[in-house]
Parts: C-alpha cells; structure tokens; sequence
C-alpha cells in the first residue's frame, strides 16, 4: 500500500499527503529519477562518477587523497568503503570511454540516451558542438551550480531514442514548467534580463548539437520552448551529493572499535577534513542534480516535516520523516539548503521567489512576518557570483 498520495488544492496546487501514519525516521518512498546528470564543474574537477546514476568510481583512499593534494594519504579499515567491493564491475561506453559503475547502468544508459549524444573519437574535440555548449555552460554558471546542462543534453537523447517521443514530452510536461508566474510578476532569475543574451547564445549551441533545424523529432524546441525547459530544470531538478570518503567516515563512525582506537581513528578525520577543507573549501561531495517525478510533487516548507535522503550513494532518491506524521498530513520538504534555510524570512523569500516563482507563507514564515526585511552582507552576497556574464 502506498503511504502517500498527490492531491490538489487550489491554494497550493500539487502536494503529497498522508494516507496512513509514518513514523518520525522512516523511509516514505523511494524512486529513480526520469533523468540525473553530473555537474559539469564536477566533472572538470576530477570527481569520478558513474555517468547514468552519479555512484562514485573512485575509493574513498583515492578521493581523499586528490581531495586533500596529499598522494600519501592512507586510509585505516578499507573495508568501509563500499567502492572498494564494486571496483572490478566498472565499465564503460567503447565508443567513448565515459565510465559507469556496473553493467546495468551502461545497458540502461545506452537504452535511454547515450546511443543519441554520444561523442565516440570526438569526446575530447574541444571544438564540437557539445562541448562547446557545456564549455559555454560552464563559464555562465559557476560553481556552485545549481542545474547541469547534461540534463537538457540526455533529455534530447531520451527524445532521439524512445519509441514513443510524445510520452516523454508528456512526463516533461507533468513537472512544473512555468517561467513566470502571471500573478507576482515574477520571473526564473535564469531567465531575467541580465542573462537574456546567455541563453539565447545557450540555445544556439544547444540547437547547433542537435542540428535542431533538421531535427524531425525536437524540431517543437523553439527557443521559448528551450527556456520553458530551463525554467522546468531549474524549479523541479532536485540536487544530488555523492562521496566515497563520506561513506567511509559514515560506515567508520558505525564500526565496532576498542576504547583506544576509536579516539584515535575519530583525531585522524578530524585532520583529514582539516586538509581537505584547506585544499577544496567546502568542494567535497561529488554533486549533479535530477528530475524525479513524485518528489517533484512534495510542496516546500521552512519548517519541513521530511527530507530527500539517498542511501544507495547513488541517484535513487529516499523521502524520510523528519517528525511523527499523520493521516492526511502534508508531506513538506524544503526548498533551500541548510544554510539557506537559516537566514532571515526576506533572504529565504527573494531565493523562493527568484528560483521557485512563489512566495512562502509555510508556518515559520508567518511567524516571522513581522521580522524586518533586512539580510546581512553574508547574505546580500546570493547567487549572482553563480551566473556570471561570459563576457
């Protein structure tokens, strides 16, 4: 039996309710997203990824060492690190080399999307098409990003291959698209007028990859329909954080130790974080972003009663209770991330607004709507640096 339910409402539109109660702790659901990709600055930084399902490839020893710029590093009990286990399943595309972590992911990678987008001889042709697009993805949005450009790019691919192209427009058009709602005057800060020639400049690249022109099947993808995309992207993809030396430190941090080991091993991370901290900030986690579904459904709140989870190190995404809920209850998630989610209602408000078109009235933002609308120069600085001009 399912535990939840998408109901509408005329107030909050979609949302995802109850039908029994769960538990404060307990998984809700899980699911596979319609299509993930890694960031593309991810990817440029080294952070080595199954390409379909973001599983890392490298060891946790490894990613600590390239981390921390310390080959010398060596990590005590190896046998906490799942990648160690799943190293001789690896494999990859032999036109293109891009790796997958087993051969299920590959098979499903070339059923869905690869076999349309992939670059075989051409992959490092810095001049092609493709990475042209992600070179110009790359310099308009910088680290953090907040989307990839890799989706727009299997989504073409998912289009080029299925046997049934209107359905994949169907579940696309299921996702909230809008790029502006009509009522607050708001519009996708991606698409607001300081990044007009950027995306026009993006679709040119996009449709020159796809040779949109000649393109029977995506020839519908005119340049508003290519924003109305970048719009569906950027309020419904959902970010993913995979990392092989956090599973470690986890399964570590799980491990049965003696007394005088357990300090020492706890001292150890303690450093190791130090330097990595030192060599990458807070670059640690292998990063991408997904569009899933169900969970695109679950409405935000300030003060969630869940959180996305995911416990396979992988793409599959897990809703878990935050509290005790009931039947009939919303299900709420929040939007922003932990530090965002601890700034001031008007910090909170301008990135809903800018990246989610609507305006939070969750009960935390009632309570504090008599709070001045004033941030600090922390906050001021938001997510401009993000989207730099290219210029």
């Amino acid at each position: 039996m399912q535990k939840v339910t998408i109901k509408s409402s005329k107030e909050k539109g979609r949302g995802l309710y109850t039908t029994e109660s769960i538990p404060d702790g307990s998984i809700i659901f899980e699911e596979d997203p319609l299509v993930s990709c890694q960031y593309s600055w991810n990817a440029a930084y080294g952070y080595l990824a199954c390409d379909h399902c973001l599983y890392p490839l490298e060891t946790a020893e490894r990613n600590a060492q390239r981390l921390a710029n310390d080959p010398s590093i060596v990590l005590p009990m190896p046998e906490c690190c799942p990648v160690e286990a799943t190293l001789g399943n690896q494999t990859k595309c032999d036109r293109c080399g891009i790796m997958y972590c087993n051969s299920e992911c590959l098979n499903k990678a070339m059923q869905q999307y690869h076999s349309a987008i992939c670059l075989g001889p051409e992959t490092n042709n810095e001049q092609h098409p493709m990475n042209l697009l992600v070179d110009f993805w790359k310099k308009m949005h910088y680290p953090p990003e907040t989307c990839g450009i890799m989706l727009f790019v299997k989504i073409a691919g998912m289009i080029l291959q299925s046997s049934n192209p209107e359905e994949i427009r169907r579940q696309l058009q299921d996702f909230v698209h809008e790029s502006v709602n009509e009522d607050l005057r708001i519009f996708h800060k991606m698409l607001g007028e300081k990044f007009v020639q950027q995306i026009e400049r993006l679709y040119e690249l996009f449709a020159d990859a796809f040779n949109l022109q000649s393109n029977e099947r995506l020839s519908w993808l005119s340049l508003s329909a290519f924003k109305s995309l970048i719009a569906l992207v950027g309020t419904n993809g959902q970010g993913i954080g995979t990392s092989s030396i956090g599973d470690w430190v986890k399964n570590v941090s799980e491990h049965e130790m003696t007394s005088p080991a357990k300090p020492l091993v706890n001292e150890f991370i303690d450093e190791l974080y130090v330097k990595m901290d030192e060599a990458v900030g807070t670059f640690l986690n292998n990063e991408g972003s997904a569009l899933y579904p169900t969970q695109s459904k679950i409405n935000h709140s300030c003060a969630p009663n869940a959180e996305i989870v995911f416990p396979k190190s992988n793409h599959r995404l897990a809703l878990r209770a935050t509290r005790d809920l009931a039947p009939g209850k919303e299900v709420l998630i929040s939007y922003l991330d932990e530090c965002n989610l601890q700034r001031s209602r008007h910090s909170r408000q301008k990135h809903l607004r800018e990246y989610y078109l609507f305006e939070c009235q969750c009960e935390k933002c009632e309570k504090q709507v008599e709070d001045p609308d004033e941030t600090s120069e922390d906050e001021d600085e938001d997510d401009d640096d993000a989207m730099e001009d290219s210029d």
